[in-house]
């Protein structure tokens, strides 16, 4: 693959000293490669070590999130295939090669999968692998790494999905799973990253611990709301049976707590049937436009 069809996109907000490293090794593996850093509103010298460099800077006015950065530098890069990696240096250059190595097989995204040791804390190991298997069982194929934020990409399919990714730090998780709502094919290639040098993430756990939370519901919504609500609407369901059946034979009578209940599993399994028509509207022009760009 031509080093010019390639778009080295890095979201950084005060990356400064990660940068100063990075950037040596990055420039001297694809010296070819258009290298994009997306400040999101830095106010240390992150633009100035830019500056040092033969890379692109485009800024944010403000903070506006790690998502935010990534569709900034989406929009502005030029290349075919897409690059997305941190500036902390958790992601290594080196490992470029081999995850294009792995999408010249045919692939629409590669994605590295971080693994045993990699991740910053316990608690970020655990929901990561608590996401993955929730999504493996969703779409019913193997989810190596949710939230791994290390992939190449077609630069033509991810921007189908601009709109739908968020300006935080959850935008891994919406794209890997439009990718598998629209049929686009995926591959996880392992890697091991060690742990920040420099600088201080920007994730706070009690803040980014509800949104990361909420990315179960986003799994659903994204790829197929039924699966998602459609067991809750059946355990409020069966719930609901088992209650009456219990006040029926103690006391013969119907409660309210069973009508509550019965109630509950038909409005959860009617907002899965809307959710679900709404999910489809998402990907309704994704395959009148799969050949734009191509």
């Amino acid at each position: 693959m031509k080093q010019a069809e390639l778009s080295v996109i890095i979201p950084a907000r005060n990356e400064a000293e990660g940068l100063r490293a990075l950037l040596p090794r990055l420039v001297a593996i694809l010296p070819g490669a258009e290298i994009i850093i997306a400040n999101d509103g830095s106010d240390d010298d992150t633009l100035a070590v830019c500056a040092e460099f033969p890379v692109r800077a485009i800024s944010h006015p403000y903070p506006k999130g790690n998502g935010a950065a990534i569709k900034s530098g989406a929009r502005a890069a030029k290349g075919k295939v897409l690059i997305f990696l941190d500036a902390d240096g958790q992601h290594k250059p080196e490992d470029i090669p081999a995850l294009l190595e792995k999408f010249s097989e045919g692939y629409d995204m590669v994605i590295g999968a971080r693994q045993s040791g990699s991740h910053a804390g316990s608690h970020r190991a655990v929901a990561n692998d608590v996401f993955s298997r929730f999504a493996t069982w969703m779409v019913q194929q193997p989810v190596e790494d949710l939230t791994s934020g290390f992939r190449v990409v077609k630069a033509n399919k991810f921007r189908k999905f601009l709109y739908l990714l968020p300006n935080g730090f959850s935008y891994p998780t919406t794209i890997t799973m439009s990718f598998f709502r629209a049929g686009f094919s995926l591959a996880y290639l392992p890697i091991h990253t060690p742990r920040r040098a420099t600088g201080r993430s920007h994730i706070r756990p009690i803040r980014d611990g509800v949104r990361f939370l909420l990315i179960i519901i986003k799994i659903g919504t994204l790829y197929s709301p039924q699966k998602l609500f459609l067991p809750i609407s059946a355990g409020f369901f069966l719930t609901g049976l088992g209650y009456y059946l219990y006040t029926y034979l103690s006391d013969g009578r119907f409660t309210n707590m069973s009508a509550l209940l019965f109630i509950s599993a038909i409005l959860t399994f009617l907002i899965g049937v809307v959710s679900e028509q709404i999910s489809a509207l998402h990907y309704k022009d994704i395959d009148l436009a799969d050949h734009e760009g191509e």
